[in-house]
């Protein structure tokens, strides 16, 4: 099955939509939050996201959502360290993505499908008009 790890700058938020992709798709699903730094301050850190790839890994593959800016250096990093890994930076709203592909991991899609469904929920409309 795939894994999935949310990076942000926060840890609260990666925490948070962890906790609402577990809602919707499984308390069990392979999702992990890797926000913050070591010492608990905003920002990004190699290690927490290293360490969050590592905890769902599978053959499956990883796939990363991340919110912006540093937290897509540090996981771009994080993909080079592991070159023989299967992982791929997802490009896509975090909550939302999250939610999708977690609820994709458990149906047991592949790393690409799941890819494919969170790029798509960038044009989901909240609103109707």
């Amino acid at each position: 099955m795939v894994g999935i790890v949310i990076v942000s700058h926060s840890q609260k938020l990666a925490e948070g939509v962890v906790e609402i992709a577990k809602l919707m798709a499984d308390k069990d699903a392979p999702i992990v939050a890797a926000g913050g730094t070591e010492d608990g301050r905003s920002g990004t850190s190699f290690e927490k996201i290293y360490r969050a790839v590592e905890e769902v890994y599978s053959d499956d593959g990883v796939a990363i959502l991340m919110d912006m800016g540093s937290a897509v250096m540090t996981a771009e990093m994080v993909i080079e360290a592991m070159e023989e890994r299967h992982i791929r930076l997802i490009d896509g709203p975090v909550a939302e993505g999250a939610v999708l592909a977690a609820v994709e991991a458990r149906l047991g899609s592949p790393l690409e499908l799941i890819a494919q469904r969170v790029e798509e929920a960038r044009g989901i409309r909240k609103l109707g008009k």
